[in-house]
Formats: structure tokens, sequence, C-alpha cells
């Protein structure tokens, strides 16, 4: 299955909306938290078993995308975003069948496994097409559709909540919230699949640059430069700082208050978590955006130096100022998500648009890596620092001094990113003629 090649005076700010359509869907697994109390209720679970569709789906995010950004390259988008609608979709539904059965391996194996290999090949279906259609701001394009992953949760986490509170908390009602989820996200992809559109040629926008220029890298080439390894320790690092707040938003900040005059609700907690998902989505087209001005190592000299930068705030001044510790970890996850959104048309500067949707599948590795990372060295160290008879801020200080350290080794790691040796680069013509194949199969 091939996209059509767009017909002469097509738009190419259809695409974006394609992408979003798909990543907005994906974009669901941020709001999984939604339904663990009910499951755990429901099925008698623990907070840990509860947990595993998420992680599963998480890690098998990062391997799809490694093992399966070739194929996406080689059978284009539509095919791409065909196979996250049927794996995304089928995941909600044998979770339905199993919260229905009340077996919860199949709800780990539908939602976790079969679902997460729809999150991977979806996350990365959109990015290769993205920069080709906009070789004049990649960095603008690929952050419009990856904000769509980071805000999915704002729009499916109240709706997940609300069906669960009409179809009630019990097996049944979660197996008709999974079902729901299911086909209404199948209808809601199948927009961006009927949509993408391939550029018709090598300059989809007249006087602008070609989807050729600089240079052209295999994944395969790719994986052995120390660019991609420099760049897969960025995100890494970037990541992991990014996570360690975001997965314990609400009982860190919780946390550090509690022993103050002011401490924080419940409710004030849930805002500081939406707030986060906002910051989140906000950071992947703001940054994104920017750094197509100021450029791909600059922006993420600000993502690693600002955001050790926000850390050693919180841990010096955080327990004493409310709107201190808020601003600074708003920040820290606007950086999150804007160097996922960042990162494609960093690839694409390194190692030009050839294969640029596979090499991002295999840097995707670093985000499988930093989403066991993270939550680890957070939970661990707040979990050892509770047995010690600490509490409030106290439980966090070493877990910022860590996310410090590493903030500063992907600054380094950053500052090592040289242009890549001419010797990894395909040769024009080969280029030329892979690109000319590819459209001729699509028309």
């Amino acid at each position: 299955m091939s996209p059509p090649v767009a017909p002469p005076g097509w738009s190419r700010w259809l695409v974006p909306p394609a992408a979003l359509s798909v990543h907005l869907s994906i974009g669901q697994a941020y709001a999984w938290s939604v339904f663990k109390p009910p499951l755990e209720s429901a099925l008698g679970l623990s907070g840990t078993q509860s947990a595993l569709p998420f992680q599963l789906g998480i890690v098998m995010l990062g391997l799809s995308a490694a093992f399966g950004g070739t194929l996406v390259e080689r059978k284009g988008p539509r095919w791409a975003m065909t196979v996250a609608l049927v794996c995304f979709s089928s995941g909600f539904l044998l979770s339905a069948l199993g919260a229905s059965l009340e077996q919860y391996w199949l709800i780990v194996f539908g939602y976790g496994f079969v679902g997460g290999i729809g999150l991977g090949i979806g996350y990365i279906s959109p990015v290769s097409t993205l920069i080709k259609w906009f070789p004049d701001r990649p960095g603008m394009a690929t952050g419009i559709a990856i904000m769509g992953f980071g805000g999915g949760a704002l729009i499916a986490s109240p709706w997940s909540a609300q069906m669960l509170e009409s179809f009630g908390g019990d097996s049944s009602g979660i197996a008709l919230a999974f079902l729901v989820h299911g086909l209404s996200y199948a209808v809601f992809m199948l927009l961006g699949v009927l949509l993408v559109r391939v550029p018709p040629r090598e300059r989809p926008v007249e006087s602008g640059p070609s989807v050729l220029a600089g240079p052209q890298v295999s994944a395969d080439r790719a994986i052995r430069t120390p660019q991609f390894w420099c760049l897969w320790i960025v995100l890494c690092m970037n990541v992991t700082a990014g996570i360690g707040i975001l997965e314990k938003a609400a009982p860190m900040i919780t946390d550090f208050f509690a022993d103050t005059s002011t401490p924080v609700s419940v409710t004030a907690a849930a805002g500081f978590v939406a707030l986060l998902s906002a910051a989140n989505m906000a950071g992947r087209i703001g940054w994104s955006s920017t750094s197509d001005l100021i450029g791909r190592k600059n922006i993420y000299r600000v993502y690693l130096g600002v955001g050790a930068l926000m850390y050693a705030l919180i841990a010096l001044f955080g327990d004493s100022s409310k709107p201190l510790f808020v601003l600074c970890a708003l920040v820290i996850l606007s950086f999150y998500g804007g160097g996922f959104a960042t990162v494609p048309a960093y690839l694409k500067d390194l190692f030009g648009t050839y294969q640029v949707g596979a090499i991002h599948g295999r840097l995707l590795t670093a985000w499988s890596t930093a989403g066991v990372l993270g939550p680890l060295i957070v939970n661990w160290i707040a979990d050892r620092q509770e047995e010690a008879g600490r509490h409030g801020a106290s439980l966090y200080g070493l877990s910022f001094v860590i996310m410090i350290g590493l903030l500063v080794v992907g600054f380094v790691a950053n500052e090592l990113v040289r242009p890549v040796d001419p010797r990894h680069h395909v040769p024009a013509p080969k280029e030329a003629a892979h690109v000319e194949r590819q459209q001729s199969e699509s028309a």
C-alpha cells in the first residue's frame, strides 16, 4: 500500500492534520492512569500490576519503531498509518475482551504488546513525509505532529473518566470503555490514512530547498556514526530528566509542601499534572519551531543547560516557593516535549531525508531506556529515603542531583556532535533514483 502522490496545487498544510489524527489518538497512552484505579478495584490488582500495560506499551513503542523503521520508509506513510490503526485499535478491542472475561493477561497483551506496536509504528509514520513536505521548516512540521502525542492525554483523560463514570467502574464498564476507545480511534486515525500524500517532486515549495539538499545517509550507516550515538545520549538524558517529574508529578508536589503551612490538596495536585501536560504539548511546537530559527544544536543547549539550572533551583529553593517549583517543573516538561519534537529535524540536518524515518525509529530506543531509567531513579531513591525516616522535599534531593548530572552528560554529548563524515554519504545519483522510484511506485 503506497500513498498517492499529491496532485498539482494540493496544499502541503493538509499533511500535518493527517499526522495529527494519528498522534492525537496514540497519545492516549499518557492517559492510562485513568484506568488504573478501576482495574485495581475490579480485578484485585496491585499498583505495580496495573501499570504493566503502559510499561509494556512504551517498551514496544521503542522496539517496533526501531525494528520497523526501515519498513516504514520502504512502504510509505499510508501503509504505516494503516498498521498503526489496526494494531492500536485491536489492542483496545483485545483489552475489552480481557476486561469482560476478567483475564488481565489479555489486557496486558492487547494494550501493551499489540497496541504498543501501533504506538511505535504510528509515532514514526509521518516523520519522513513531513520533513520532505517542509524542507524549509522541518522543526515546525514535526513539532505540529508530535505535539499531538503530548496533547492526546488532554482529550483522552476527561473522555475516559466520563465513560467510566457513565458505564461503571466494574469489569463490564471497563470493557465497554475499551470497546468505545478502539472503535472511535479507528475512525479518527482513518482520516489520516485517507488524507496523507507524498510530495510530487524533489522541491515541494517553489524556490524552496530541495528534499535532497545536504548529506544523505542510510539507516544502516547512520548507526555506525558517532553522531547517532551522541544524539542517542542527548535524547535519553533529556527524556530521563523530564519523565522523572512527569511520572511522579502529583505525589511529588504534595510531598514537597506537606510540611508547610500551605499543603497541596489532591485537586491542586491534579491541576499541576494537567499544567505539565499542557507544557509538554506547548513545548513540542514552540521549541521545535524555535529550532528552525536558532538551529538544532543551540536549542538542545537550552534544553539541557537550562534544564539542569531548573532542577538546581527546585532542589535548592523549591520547597520554599510554590510558584518557583511549578514554573521550573513547567519549563523542564516543555523541554521534555521539545526534545521529542526537535530530534527528527536534528536527524534530518545530520543524515538527510533518505531514511530519516528509519533512523528516527532506531533513535527511539533511547526513549524506551529513559522510560525505565527516569521513574526508577526517582521512585527507588524516594523509597529508600522514606525507609530512612526522611520526608517532604528531602525524598527527592538526591534524585535531582542525579538528574542534573545526566543533563550535563547530555549537554557534553550535544557539544560533540559534528557533521557526518562524507564517507558515510549515499551517492547523490543513488538517492535521486531511490526517490524517483518511490514516487513512480506511489503513482
